[in-house]
């Protein structure tokens, strides 16, 4: 049991110490970018991606990271599974949403004209 619990405390450990890692690169590519300002832009913008790219492969080194390329690829399996509607659909679902807003937006515009007389009756303010 101590040994599995171990086992776990040094990830962790390691864990932290990538994400310091990735996040000192991560600011490190942007300093780099300001403080090399005799170097043209081109190789400045090298920098900030490198440190980037270096940040994102020190992020994918912790348990964090793992689980999330794992999320990403069940992603794709599950979108792979989609059925998309033919146009078709895609025209008839449209029109009975636009039927909807307007019998809709009538709807509301009586309802709105009933109670603004309702409201005029009662305050005396005509009819």
């Amino acid at each position: 049991m101590t040994e599995h619990t171990d086992n776990n405390a040094e990830r962790r450990s390691a864990d932290w110490l990538w994400l310091i890692a990735g996040v000192l690169v991560l600011v490190g590519g942007f300093v780099a970018f300001y403080a090399l300002k005799t170097l043209p832009v081109s190789v400045r913008y090298v920098a900030v991606i490198a440190g980037i790219g270096l940040s994102a492969v020190s992020l994918a080194m912790t348990g964090l990271g793992r689980q999330t390329w794992e999320f990403a690829l069940g992603s794709r399996v599950e979108l792979r599974k989609m059925v998309w509607p033919t146009v078709k659909q895609a025209q008839m679902t449209t029109v009975v949403v636009l039927i909807f807003v307007v019998v809709l937006g009538v709807f509301f515009w009586l309802v709105d004209m009933l109670l603004g007389y309702i409201t005029r009756s009662l305050l005396g303010a005509g009819g």
